[in-house]
């Protein structure tokens, strides 16, 4: 049988189809090539455009440069309910050097990705400062996250790294890491990562506000958030292992945040049960490592009570957030003391 003849058009679009593949294989790779150099969040990848400092951006991605900088020796992690801490108050305090690594809106996944990355870069900090909230108390072992997060750029995996730079978003970013490195005025974000989001509550209201007053009053119900009642609590689980691997000098401290009185449930209800086993889970965990302590910042006292002290019942104003930076220093100036012989 004869075979089938073909038409010049046909050759022509094959030549064309196969043209098109090169071209976009070409653009595909050109693109990952200066992506890898220019390494839009600075994570040292490639340090061929380092500048040693900050591009103004969200904490989701300056954490990469923030985490992996070797003049701190000690790291916050948490996310809002932490995040009025002070890197220069326990600075000044311990005369150890740290950052807030804190981001708002996140969960166990992304701040033990945070922390992994972290030690990554200093296999023996000094000292680890570790906010644990009510979203530890989550009993699904994937630890999910409710906002986006880059996990491809903390990712030990390097086919991860890759896949996440073939974002739009992140070739937007190659492209302003560009402009800015080019610019002649650059503009820094804080090296240590603080962010003071009080004036931006206090923009929003008068604190004795119907606003304010409904988020800060409302108590609490007295069943357990549905998914966090336990038995299992796996993200314990997985921080007693990190905490395990850690070496025996670094000085860690778990936080309990503080939470306005009518957030706390009430005692003997299941919620109070269910939030008490959470946080016996977490403290289990942090026996695994010797060198550490636990600051409750949920501890019954007149602070709890004060409605001036509150935007709403887990994000506290400076006049909380100071004493607690303050306790925090103390712990761990009693950890640093422990290691004289």
């Amino acid at each position: 049988m004869e075979r089938p003849s073909i038409s010049v058009g046909e050759r022509n679009w094959a030549r064309f189809a196969r043209l098109f593949a090169r071209t976009a294989i070409g653009l595909l790779a050109g693109y990952l090539a200066l992506a890898i150099l220019v390494d839009p969040y600075d994570s040292g990848r490639s340090t061929l455009l380092s500048a040693g400092a900050i591009r103004p951006q969200g904490p989701r991605t300056a954490a990469a440069l923030r985490g992996r900088d070797p003049a701190f020796e000690g790291a916050v992690f948490g996310n809002s309910h932490i995040q009025l801490v002070e890197p220069e108050r326990l600075t000044a305090a311990t005369g150890i050097p740290f950052v807030q690594l804190s981001v708002p809106a996140t969960g166990p996944g992304e701040q033990l990705a945070l922390l992994a990355w972290f030690l990554r870069h200093h296999p023996a900090p000094k000292a680890i400062v570790l906010s644990v909230d009510d979203f530890w108390c989550i009993d699904d072992p994937a630890l999910p996250n409710d906002k986006p997060f880059p996990f491809w750029l903390y990712s030990h995996d390097p086919l991860a790294y890759l896949r996440g730079l073939l974002r739009f978003s992140v070739a937007q970013e190659v492209v302003g890491r560009v402009s800015w490195i080019l610019g002649s005025r650059r503009k820094r974000a804080r090296a240590d990562g603080w962010w003071d989001y009080e004036p931006d509550y206090l923009r929003l209201g008068d604190l004795d506000g119907e606003r304010f007053r409904v988020a800060r009053e409302t108590p609490v119900p007295d069943e357990p958030t549905p998914g966090k009642a336990g038995p299992s609590f796996p993200a314990a689980d997985r921080l007693a292992t990190v905490l395990a691997a850690l070496p025996p000098e670094t000085a860690v401290v778990m936080v309990f945040p503080p939470v306005y009185a009518a957030g706390l449930p009430r005692p003997g209800t299941a919620r109070d049960r269910a939030e008490a086993a959470c946080r016996g889970a977490m403290a289990a965990a942090l026996g695994r490592h010797a060198r550490s302590a636990l600051v409750d910042g949920r501890r019954e006292r007149p602070a709890l009570h004060d409605p001036a002290l509150f935007f709403d019942q887990t994000h506290y104003r400076h006049g909380l957030a100071r004493p607690l930076a303050d306790e925090i220093a103390a712990a761990l100036r009693r950890l640093q003391g422990s290691l004289a012989p």
